[in-house]
C-alpha cells in the first residue's frame, strides 16, 4: 500500500500544482477582460497587465495569494511521501493521461519542475531499460544484433503502440526476429529538444548494447517521425557513432512540412487577438505546447524556434534538413477519402496530416525530401491513428525490413502501393498538380502577411 500511497501523492502533487497555476491564469485572464470593459477606448491593451489598481485590483491580487498559499500548503503536506526514482505505479489509464497531459503542457511541466514531467527512456516488453550492459543483458536475455526502435507520436505513450489487437514492434519481432525497443518522451518539448535527447539515448544504445556489431532501424508515427530526423541530422553534425549503425527510418503519417490544423489554431488566436474585447481569450490559444508549435511547420532544429515567438511568428523559417545520408527513409500516407489525388485527399489526408506533408513534397526543392517512389507508400480509408492498426500498413512495414541493407544496397525494391494500386501514379497532370500546389503555397503566404500586418 505505501508504494501505491506514495505514487498518488506524486500525481497529487503535480496536478495541485497545476490546478494552482490555473487558477491564477484564470484569475488574470477575468481580470484583463474586466479592464477591457472599463477602457474600451484602448481596448483594454493599455491596462491588460494583471494587477490593476483599486479595489478590484485588490480583490483580483488577494485571489491569487490565496490560491498560492493554498499550493503551497497541500505540496508541503504531500511531500514527506513522495514516491523514489521510478517509485511510481504504472497503468494503461494512469500513463495514457499522463502522455496527453504532457503532450499539451510538457514544457511547462518540465520548466515549473512539475513531478508529471516525463523523462524520455527505453522500454522493452513494457519495462524501463537501464542503458548499461549487464543491466541491458539481465533484461534482454537474448539481445540480438538487430534493434528496431519504435518512436510514438504527439500526445502518445510506447504503450499505445498495441492497439486493437495489432502492435506493429510485437508483430516485427515475432517475424523478423528483430529485437524491439520503444521509446517513451515528452511530446510537449521542443521538437529538436527531443531530438538532441534522443541522439545522445542511442549513442549510449549502441556503445552499451551487449552484441556488439549492432544495426538499427526505426519506426516512428507521426511527430515521433520529426523526432528521429532531429536527432539524425544532430548526431551527424555532433560526429556521434550510432547513425552508422541505422539502416532503415520509416515514417507512418510524419507531418514533414507540419499539419494544417496547428496553423488554422494560430490563425484563429491571432484573430481573437485582432478584438479589444476578445483579446484576453487569446490566452487560451497559447495554453499549447512548445512540441504542438513546432508541428505548424514541422520544426526540428533549434534554430527553426530560437528567438521567435511561436504564438506571434506566422511565416515558415526552418532550415533545410534532408533525409539521412545511407539511410534507406521510407515514408507512410493515409488519406480518410476514396481518391488520394484529389484536393480533399491532398489538403486533409489522415485527418491530421495531408498526403503531401507525409510524404515531404513541398514546392521548395531545397524542403521537398524527395523520397524515392518506390518507398512510399498512401493508404486509402486510413485515418492518422489508423496506421497503427491497419495490416496492410504493417505488410508493407515488413516488406520495407526484409529487403537486406541500406539505400544502395537493398537491391530491387518491390513498388509501392495505394491499397493495390500504385501510390503516385497522379490521376491529375503534372503541369496542374504543381499549379494546384503552386496556388496553394501563396495562398498560405497571402495568409501569413494578413496576419503580420
Amino acid at each position: 500500500m505505501i508504494p501505491y500511497l506514495r505514487a498518488v501523492s506524486s500525481d497529487l502533487r503535480g496536478l495541485a500544482r497545476l490546478a494552482v497555476e490555473g487558477t491564477v491564469g484564470v484569475t488574470d485572464l477575468v481580470e484583463s477582460m474586466h479592464q477591457g470593459i472599463r477602457h474600451p477606448l484602448t481596448g483594454g491593451k493599455a491596462r491588460q497587465a494583471v494587477g490593476g489598481r483599486g479595489i478590484s485590483g485588490l480583490v483580483y491580487g488577494t485571489i491569487r495569494a490565496l490560491t498560492r498559499t493554498v499550493g503551497l500548503g497541500v505540496e508541503a503536506a504531500l511531500a514527506p511521501v513522495d514516491p523514489p526514482e521510478g517509485g511510481a505505479i504504472p497503468s494503461p489509464q494512469r500513463e495514457a493521461l499522463l502522455a496527453a497531459l504532457n503532450g499539451v503542457l510538457g514544457d511547462h511541466l518540465v520548466a515549473t519542475a512539475n513531478p508529471l514531467a516525463t523523462p524520455m527512456s527505453l522500454h522493452h516488453e513494457g519495462q524501463p531499460l537501464v542503458l548499461e550492459t549487464a543491466a541491458l543483458r539481465t533484461a534482454i536475455p537474448k539481445p540480438g544484433t538487430r534493434l528496431l526502435v519504435l518512436i510514438h507520436g504527439l500526445c502518445r505513450n510506447d504503450r499505445q503502440w498495441s492497439q486493437n489487437g495489432q502492435d506493429h514492434g510485437a508483430a516485427l519481432a515475432r517475424d523478423l526476429g528483430c529485437t524491439v525497443l520503444y521509446l517513451r518522451y515528452n511530446t510537449g518539448l521542443h521538437i529538436s529538444t527531443n531530438g538532441k535527447a534522443l541522439a545522445e539515448l542511442l549513442e549510449t544504445l549502441l556503445a552499451q548494447w551487449p552484441e556488439p556489431g549492432a544495426r538499427l532501424d526505426i519506426l516512428a508515427h507521426s511527430m515521433g517521425g520529426l523526432v528521429a530526423r532531429s536527432a539524425c541530422h544532430q548526431a551527424q553534425a555532433g560526429g556521434q557513432a550510432w547513425p552508422a549503425a541505422l539502416r532503415h527510418l520509416i515514417f507512418l503519417g510524419t507531418p514533414h512540412h507540419g499539419s494544417p490544423l496547428e496553423r488554422w489554431g494560430h490563425w484563429f488566436e491571432r484573430g481573437l487577438e485582432a478584438s479589444p474585447f476578445a483579446s484576453p481569450l487569446a490566452r487560451l490559444g497559447k495554453v499549447r505546447s512548445a512540441g504542438i508549435t513546432d508541428l505548424r511547420y514541422g520544426n526540428l532544429l533549434d534554430e527553426d524556434w530560437q528567438g521567435l515567438d511561436p504564438h506571434t511568428e506566422a511565416e515558415d523559417r526552418r532550415q533545410p534538413v534532408p533525409l539521412p545520408a545511407g539511410v534507406r527513409c521510407c515514408a507512410v500516407a493515409g488519406t480518410a477519402g476514396e481518391d488520394a489525388d484529389s484536393w480533399k485527399g491532398r489538403l486533409w489526408g489522415d485527418g491530421l496530416v495531408s498526403v503531401d506533408s507525409a510524404l515531404g513534397r513541398h514546392p521548395d526543392p531545397q524542403h521537398d525530401l524527395a523520397f524515392p517512389p518506390e518507398q512510399t507508400w498512401i493508404g486509402q480509408g486510413l485515418g492518422h491513428l489508423d496506421l497503427l492498426t491497419r495490416p496492410e500498413v504493417y505488410e508493407q512495414i515488413r516488406g520495407w525490413l526484409e529487403e537486406a541493407g541500406s539505400l544502395g544496397e537493398a537491391g530491387g525494391i518491390s513498388p509501392s502501393r495505394v491499397s493495390g494500386t500504385p501510390s503516385l501514379k497522379r490521376t491529375t497532370s503534372p503541369v496542374k498538380y504543381e499549379l494546384g500546389i503552386t496556388v496553394y503555397h501563396h495562398l498560405s503566404l497571402v495568409n501569413q502577411s494578413f496576419w503580420n500586418r
